[in-house]
């Protein structure tokens, strides 16, 4: 048995978003809510977004090392909801 996108031949486009600060500020807001609860969202602030870099500022230093650890991980949840790989880094 075939399956139906085999006969529709459907090709996927990377096409890029137009992404605006409120929209990258909220995703990265509810992933840090989610991966570090109510403390994180306090102390982890984005402060602006600029060619694919969500720039933040942490209430102390220990914020600053977590983010800096899983920085990655929190990149790629950030363009799962994003839908696209449009963030590139957080610093």
């Amino acid at each position: 048995m075939k399956l139906l996108k085999n006969f529709l031949n459907i090709k996927r486009f990377n096409k890029r978003i137009d992404l605006d600060e409120k929209t990258v500020f909220y995703i990265f807001e509810k992933i840090i809510k989610r991966e570090y609860g109510k403390m994180g969202e306090v102390n982890i602030r984005p402060r602006f977004y600029k060619k694919g870099k969500i720039f933040i500022e942490t209430g102390s230093s220990n914020w600053a090392n977590e983010i800096w650890l899983n920085r990655q991980s929190l990149v790629k949840k950030i363009n799962q909801e994003l839908g696209s790989d449009e963030i590139k880094e957080i610093k």
